[in-house]
């Protein structure tokens, strides 16, 4: 008995001592993040909800969306750690063996990598440019703000309404993917504005 309260009383102590660092570490995030940290995490989202819409375009539940323009949204949008990665030797490596796979395999390289070996070159060959100036400031986000917009009226004017693209078949996903397109690029511009 009495090291089941001894026993209790440590595990005690050590998960008050987390809660008092979890609290700690939420505090320290706000204030070293504050805005930043929302934004950061909305281009993730944005960029995940993209590579989503790419993939449910490229199965079979194909829309009429001009998907295309998701490879520069991915580009303007793609987390920094992500990016970086994909322009460096890694996406040099990837972007070698689609070109190989494309050039000489011709048959054996199926369509629905198109879209993704595109993106995987813009990424390594965009001029710096692209890279640094424009994708690192406010004509990134406001390109990609354009595009969001765009894709949500296409696919709006394709569904016969707004209330029609939550009520057809696999729209509500589409729905929802683009305006969580549109999520990142307004929050960015908000921040960046005021």
């Amino acid at each position: 008995m009495k090291t089941d309260t001894a026993t209790a009383e440590v595990l005690n102590s050590d998960i008050n001592e987390l809660k008092i660092a979890a609290k700690r570490l939420i505090n320290h995030a706000t204030k070293l993040g504050g805005l930043g940290f929302g934004t950061s995490f909305l281009s993730w989202v944005a960029s995940f909800a993209a590579i989503y819409l790419l993939i449910l375009d490229r199965t079979n539940w194909k829309t009429n969306m001009l998907t295309s323009l998701l490879v520069p949204y991915i580009f303007f949008s793609l987390p920094s750690v992500l990016f970086n990665l994909l322009r460096g030797e890694v996406g040099r490596w990837i972007a070698f063996i689609a070109v190989v796979l494309r050039l000489f395999f011709p048959r054996h390289f199926p369509d629905w990598l198109e879209m993704p070996g595109s993106l995987i070159l813009l990424l390594v060959v965009a001029p710096n440019f692209f890279a640094d100036t424009i994708r690192g400031s406010w004509v990134g986000v406001l390109i990609c703000l354009l595009i969001g917009c765009y894709l949500l009226q296409e696919h709006v004017r394709a569904s016969g309404g707004f209330r029609n693209s939550f009520t057809q078949s696999h729209g509500i996903s589409n729905t929802v993917g683009i305006i969580l397109l549109l999520v990142f690029p307004v929050w960015a511009l908000v921040v960046h504005f005021f």
